[in-house]
């Protein structure tokens, strides 16, 4: 997905996020208010195959989690793809349903973050 597709699919509200090697974009995520009052979504979180592993995820992730504590969140939930679980309890956050699986994407799980 382009970048320019991806700001079509996402929420006008949504903050965004990247991490560079140089030049080149190797990871993103998006944060932003949905859901109930102070609940917010955190999404398209994606590194770059050759990047995993090296820190870019949990650098987007944890700047995600400042920007939306700043602004006032008091929880954040993701819908996470069953091989990124560990990256984000990592960061605080808990499993809230059994492994679901979307189609033409894979396993996911619910988590969630209080703050």
């Amino acid at each position: 997905m382009t970048i320019e597709e991806m700001v079509q699919s996402e929420p006008r509200n949504a903050f965004a996020v990247g991490a560079f090697d140089r030049d080149e974009l190797i990871a993103v995520g998006l944060v932003g208010p949905e859901g109930e009052p102070g609940a917010w979504r955190v999404r398209g979180m994606a590194t770059a195959p050759r990047a995993r592993g090296r820190g870019a995820g949990t650098a987007v992730l944890e700047a995600l989690l400042e920007h939306a504590r700043a602004q006032g969140a008091r929880s954040l939930w993701a819908s996470v793809r069953t091989p990124a679980r560990s990256l984000y309890e990592r960061a605080g956050f808990r499993a809230d349903s059994d492994v679901y699986e979307l189609p033409h994407i894979g396993p996911h799980v619910l988590m969630r973050l209080t703050v």
